[in-house]
Formats: C-alpha cells, structure tokens, sequence
C-alpha cells in the first residue's frame, strides 16, 4: 500500500481550525489535508460554493469548522457526485445527523475504506440493507469515491512507469 494511504487521516471536526479563517487560509488548509489523495480547491471553487448556498457565506470575510467541514466533503464528494446530488445529501444529513457527527463519520469510513482498498483486502462491511437510508447512501459514496481515488492513483503510477 502506497504509504501515502497508509497515513492517510482526515482532520476530525474538533481538530478544524474554528478561530476563522480568511479564504486563502482555509484553501491552504483543505488542500494540506487532502494532499495526499491528489485532490485540491481553488479560490474560484469555494467562491463559487458559497455563491450557489452549498456552503453558508463566510463571517467578516472568515471561514470557521463547520464551514471548512462543508468544503472538506465537498472537495471529495465531487469526484462522484453532480452538485445537486451533494446537495441532496447535505440536506438528508441535516435531518437525520448533526453536522459534526456525519463529518466525523464521514471521515473514519472514509479512512477506513480507502486503507481497505489500498490494501486489497476484504471490508467486514458493505453497504447493509438494515442500515438507516443516510448511511447507506453515504457509505455507498464513500465506497465509490474510495475507488475512483485507487484507480487515479494507479493509473498515476501507470503513467510513470511507462516515462
């Protein structure tokens, strides 16, 4: 397993700077933590976030937890899903989870499942018929995300080997 994925861990919602962050800031931040996995913001993009109301505007010019959260899933979520696909996800996470619950859940399945597939071994858990709606449709993006991050990152590898 490429050691990148071994140390792979997202920031858990506690450990997310909540002291406010200018826009700069919080794209340096996101794309630190996903560095890793190849994945990045722009300026642009999170502008654009907020114009469309999938992230709340920020406060004096200032990002905090909750919304750097919000870019966090965003950014990998859409390497799956269409925009209004994670909006309709955000809004069944609403009625169903608190925000920081379904991010650190989010991130620890995540986690999980990409060291599972890196690995190449078998996961426990799969997508289980008795979970509740918002889980198993969060796993099940998870589950394809984790995929498409392992194939980039194999054809990557591909790519130099062939230079």
């Amino acid at each position: 397993m490429d050691n990148r994925m071994q140390e792979f861990r997202m920031p858990r919602y506690h450990e997310i700077p909540d002291v406010g962050l200018y826009l700069e800031q919080t794209i340096k931040y996101i794309n630190s933590c996903l560095a890793p996995l190849d994945i990045a913001v722009t300026a642009s993009m999170v502008s654009n976030y907020v114009k469309k109301g999938y992230v709340d505007r920020p406060i004096k010019k200032q990002y905090y937890a909750e919304q750097i959260a919000y870019l966090l899933f965003l950014a990998l979520a859409k390497q799956t899903l269409s925009m209004e696909n994670i909006a309709a996800l955000f809004a069944l996470q609403k009625k169903t989870y608190p925000g920081q619950i379904a991010y650190d859940y989010f991130c620890q399945e995540l986690e999980d499942r990409l060291a599972a597939t890196f690995q190449s071994v078998p996961v426990p858990e799969t997508v289980d018929a008795e979970m509740p709606f918002a889980k198993r449709t969060l796993r099940s993006v998870i589950i394809a995300l984790s995929h498409i991050i392992y194939l980039n990152y194999c054809f990557q590898n591909m790519s130099e080997e062939m230079e």
